[in-house]
């Protein structure tokens, strides 16, 4: 294992502290990436995503962000439950979840429709696993402990 993917995957195997964290964080992001790739659980789908975040947001071409953003929340929502590649997956959706906050949820916080206050709870979510790695119970962990430099 190189030393950048060792590094990226490392985490303290005895802690179990991000397991809670990732499985809330991950099944979210599946949930919210779901609706915008295939319009699951009521989502408009990739091509009404692209249309609002080239209509509303300005973000052209619309489908290339849509992909990115729709991607980013399904398959590290994926990773995030796995533990696996833990620090990137969060690192993607704490940065989409920056970009929401101060976008779409912007004019809007507690007791409003529509707040920032749970796009920014997951970007910190992420951002702690970012911090922690995936723990004890992580694919992360597995390799890590199998890797020969550990």
């Amino acid at each position: 294992m190189t030393t950048l993917v060792s590094r990226l995957l490392h985490t303290d195997a005895r802690t179990w502290a991000p397991l809670p964290l990732r499985l809330a964080a991950g099944s979210v992001m599946i949930g919210h990436g779901g609706q915008k790739l295939f319009g699951w659980w009521g989502g408009s789908g990739l091509e009404g995503t692209a249309g609002f975040l080239s209509g509303a947001l300005g973000l052209e071409p619309g489908i290339f962000w849509a992909l990115l953003v729709a991607g980013t929340e399904f398959f590290g929502g994926i990773a995030l439950l796995l533990g696996l590649g833990t620090r990137v997956a969060a690192l993607g959706i704490a940065i989409a979840m920056a970009v929401a906050t101060t976008t779409v949820h912007s004019g809007a916080f507690f007791l409003k429709n529509n707040g920032f206050e749970f796009a920014l709870s997951l970007m910190l979510v992420s951002v702690a696993l970012l911090i922690s790695g995936g723990g004890a119970a992580s694919v992360d962990a597995a390799l890590t402990r199998s890797s020969p430099r550990h």
